[in-house]
Order: structure tokens, then sequence, then C-alpha cells
């Protein structure tokens, strides 16, 4: 794709996808790749029938911290709403419980390590998307939407991965996680100061966090009223409950759950507006909106951290708790209302999906997502396209899931340093741990950063159907289950690699660098 990266150098890169359809298929994880072609942009109007696609991305909120997924702590009405106008998907999940990958899945429809993005970039970091990488945003804008990010981007810092040239008319955010800053729980003293964006321009240094959702909220509701007259993707990845976490001064001490609750509250509240505005603008009917969430909680930060039981763990682990996702699916008269769908998906899979809505071809590149279109327009006997998700963390394969199974191979993950539940917005043995720096590598220096420690799991199955807490391992009773994981984990090595195994995978591509260019 030289094409694409020449306008990328330039600062813009619009339609630049044509060839023929070719279809890759690789055995267990039944890879697609279809070359494009070009195709007729849709007219400036209503008639086409596209939906318009509403994306909001929460950071690092946990399972059980909606009312509609079962929280006594929590007060959220109008998402709740939202799951009473849709569908409630119980077992949605992440590629990875981490923030880069994470959102990099969501963007290409890939596992993250298939396109070189693990873990959660720095202010440090040269990383970033690849620029030969096909993202959700461009192929929405390759068919005539108007393309809107408001919120955190964590794809790379240089203004050459900017959101801008990755397919996104309008961007107002940050570019990583908001404790790369003077409020870093424990590294506070080396962090810059934090940039917010609108488009390619920092217009404030450390912006007062307590307005971000607010701010966030606000540029989205008015992107919904300009683009109002033709299709738009609106992205919306809110900076909170991510550490730190502020709250504005109207929902601050208002919640029954602390800080933490009025956190929620608002990103509740900015739901509401969303979808007031879509309602405002009448364009009800023909708007899908996604509400979940980027990984589980981050737990070692006690009552400023989420609640993902009854699911084991949370984020940075391949267990339920950091990567199983609340997810609701609202588009009137198409998804159902009311329901509840327990069937196995990933964020991978809406980048086909919504391709197949706008009538748009699929990368050149090999992806690893699926139309599930069938279930969530909840089509007789539509299941889960996929034989098996996998779970890396890192470049490390942990997990393997298919059907109600769930395979662990050996790992070590990382779990609470102790039982210590902080309310000052510090990780669990503050005063004991010992960070070096940001850039401090491996488990090893999140355990130091985050207050955690290093705990060892051997080769686990559980079933998630009985066993949604992966408490009780029955390897022993389902041996042949555990064989045919197992070799669907050797397929993946072989494809994607596994460092646990010194697998380098054959089929992975690079991450971009900014000091490459």
């Amino acid at each position: 794709m030289f094409l694409k990266s020449l306008c990328r150098l330039c600062g813009d890169f619009r339609n630049a996808i044509a060839a023929q359809r070719t279809v890759v298929l690789s055995s267990a994880i039944t890879l697609i790749g279809i070359i494009g072609r070009p195709s007729t942009v849709i007219a400036d109007d209503r008639s086409a029938a596209v939906p318009n696609i509403v994306l909001i991305f929460a950071d690092d909120l946990a399972y059980n911290d909606l009312g509609c997924f079962g929280s006594q702590k929590n007060r959220t009405p109008r998402i709740d709403q939202l799951a009473q106008q849709g569908t409630r998907f119980t077992d949605f999940y992440v590629s990875q419980a981490v923030c880069s990958a994470s959102r990099a899945s969501l963007m290409t429809g890939c596992y993250s390590n298939r396109v070189g993005m693990e873990g959660a970039l720095n202010h440090t970091s040269p990383a970033g998307i690849h620029p030969d990488e096909y993202l959700l945003p461009e192929m929405l804008k390759s068919k005539g939407y108007a393309t809107g990010m408001f919120g955190k981007w964590h794809l790379g810092l240089s203004p050459y991965f900017s959101p801008l040239r990755n397919g996104f008319d309008e961007y107002f955010g940050i570019p990583y996680s908001n404790d790369n800053s003077k409020y870093h729980p424990t590294l506070a003293e080396i962090m810059p100061p934090l940039p917010l964006y609108d488009g390619d321009e920092v217009i404030e240094t450390d912006p007062d966090q307590k307005l971000l959702t607010r701010r966030i909220t606000e540029r989205a509701v008015d992107f919904i009223g300009r683009h109002r007259k033709h299709p738009f993707f609106l992205y919306v990845p809110h900076v909170m409950p991510h550490v730190p976490i502020f709250a504005s001064d109207d929902f601050r001490g208002q919640s029954d759950n602390g800080l933490y609750g009025d956190v929620i509250q608002e990103i509740d509240w900015s739901v509401g507006k969303i979808m007031d505005a879509i309602q405002t603008a009448g364009l009800n009917d023909n708007t899908v909106v996604i509400f979940m969430s980027d990984n589980g909680p981050f737990l070692s930060y006690g009552a400023h951290a989420g609640d993902a039981s009854p699911l084991r763990e949370g984020k940075l682990t391949a267990f339920e708790g950091g990567v199983r996702s609340p997810c609701l699916i609202r588009w009137p008269d198409k998804i159902p209302a009311g329901r509840v769908c327990d069937e196995p998906m990933m964020t991978i899979d809406f980048w086909p999906t919504f391709a197949s809505w706008v009538d748009a071809p699929l990368p050149k590149q090999p992806i690893d997502g699926k139309d599930i279109s069938p279930i969530l327009l909840d089509q007789p006997g539509a299941k889960s396209p996929h034989d098996a998700l996998l779970f890396y963390t890192g470049t490390e394969l942990h997990a393997i899931r298919s059907g109600p199974w769930k395979l662990h191979l050996a790992h070590t993950y990382l779990t609470k340093i102790n039982d210590e539940v902080r309310d000052d917005g510090k990780p669990a043995g503050f005063g004991t741990l010992a960070p070096k720096s940001i850039t401090q590598s491996g488990v090893e220096g999140i355990a130091s950063r985050h207050g955690y420690r290093i705990e060892h799991l051997t080769q686990s199955l559980f079933n998630l159907n009985s066993d949604p807490g992966e408490l009780t391992d029955v390897s022993a009773q389902n041996g042949d289950v555990v064989e045919r994981l197992i070799k669907i984990a050797e397929e993946a090595r072989a494809e994607l690699g596994d460092s646990l195994t010194a697998a380098t995978g054959r089929a992975n591509r690079p991450a971009g660098r900014s000091d490459s260019q």
C-alpha cells in the first residue's frame, strides 16, 4: 500500500483501495482477506438507507459496572434504557485486556498481535498503527460516511499516526491514557504535560480532567447535529473510568459508590446526551448505537476501579474479567429490543460486519473478524461464526475459547499484590512498590508501577456455562476438548506466533514506527 503511505506523508488519505477480490482461509482461525474494489460513494441523503454508526468505548469499565449487567453499586438509567431498546450481549470480548492492543483490534478487525500492536503505548513510544493497515473509519469514509472521533486515540502519538491520517475527518481528544500526566499514581514527577488535541493541533496541555467527559460529549453531540443529512460514523472512546478518575462538579458526590460511581453516572449522562441528539436530529430509526468497554477493570486501584464479578481477575489478564466486555447494541426494528444474547463474539467482528452493511470490500490483507450480522439481527439459528477465539497478552498466547470451553495455556499473570482496597487513587501496596520508570519493560515493570504481583497458572480448562468465574479446572474430565483446543493453539502459534513457545508466526505484520519515517 505504497500509495496510502505516500498520502499519509502528505497529511491525507482518501480512496486508495483498488483491485480484485481474493479469499484467504486459514484452518481453525479461518482468516479472511479480500482485495478491495472501488465503489460508488453514497449520495448525500438518507435514501441509501445505510445506518449511522455510533460506537461508545469506555476505558477500563468493568463487566458489572452497569445496572443492566447487574450492578447494585452504580446508577446507569440511560445505559439501561439502551439495553431495553436493544440487545444485551453477555459474551462479547476484546482481543487483549489492555488499551492500545484492544483498540488496534477494533480498528483493524485483527488480533492485535497480527498488526504488531501489543500492550499500551505511552508518551515515549515511537510505535503506532502501521500505515498499510486499512482502518474501520477509512472503510466507512470510502463509502461516503462523515467520520468523527472524540476521546482517547492510543494508537500512536506521532502526527504520522494521527486519527486524521487514519480515516477520521475530525478528532478531539488525548493521544494516550490520562495517567501519562502529572496525575500518574506512582510516577507523576517524571511525566510530561498531557496534550489535548483538536485535529492535529495541541490546544491545551494538562487540561482539566474533570471536564473531559463533558467536553467529549459536547463535541459528539455537535457532530451529530452537523451531519444529520448524510451517513456518519461517530467514535466516542471515553477517557474515563481509567485511573486517575475525575468527575465534573455536577456529578461529584452524587452517587452511592464514591468517586468511581460519580464517574460512571457521568458516562451514563453522556450516553443519554448522545441518544437525545440522535432523537432530536430525527435519526433514531437509522442509527446503530454500540456501548462497550475496551477491557476490564484496573483492580489494584480498589475503590477507583470497577467490579468484574462474578468474573475472575481484570485488566491485563486473559481471564474473563479482563477480556469480557459488557456490550449493548441498539438499532430500532433491526436488532431486537430487550433481547439477551450469549453467542461468543469479539470487537474484531465489527469491521467485516459494518462492511457488509455498507457493501464495502474487506481489506486486501487478512483479517480475523467475521460478519456477525446474522446474530445481531437475530436470524433463526444464527451462531457464533468463530470455531475459537484467541486471547493473547502481549505476544503470549494465554487462552482459547471454543463454545462453552475455555482453555488457559500455562502462563504467568498479574494479580493484586494484596487485598488492600484504597480510595485515594493509589494502587494496592503503595508505599512498598519500587517503580523505576514508565519504560521499565515486561510484567515486572507493570507490577512495580500498579500494585500487582506475578502468579503462575498451569494449563486449565473451564466450562464457562457453569463456571464463568473460571474457578474449577475440568481438564481431567474432558481430555478430548483439551486435545482439540491444543491443536487450535498450535495452528494459532504457526499463524500469529507465541513468545511463550518461541513461535514467530508466519503472518504477523509490523506496527508502524515514527522514528523510521
